[in-house]
């Protein structure tokens, strides 16, 4: 079973932007921004600096590098 789209309205950069991600990327930006004393919107305006062409792309790859060095010690 696929996991399920959610759009959220999130403030960057003192703009309100919509982000489409699936369920378990926002589960895992929430785990992230705790471990990080961070919230969420704090966490994707960091990525959203990096000035990437797409956000949710690019937050899916932060992520997934995020939990690669976590694997990898």
């Amino acid at each position: 079973m696929p996991d399920k789209n959610i759009k959220r309205s999130v403030t960057v950069a003192g703009h309100r932007t919509s982000i489409t991600l699936e369920s378990a990327f926002w589960e895992a930006l929430k785990e992230i921004a705790g471990a990080q004393g961070k919230s969420v919107n704090a966490l994707i305006a960091a990525v959203d600096s990096q000035q990437p062409e797409n956000l949710s792309s690019a937050i899916r790859v932060f992520i997934l590098k995020f939990y690669k060095e976590k694997a990898n010690g």
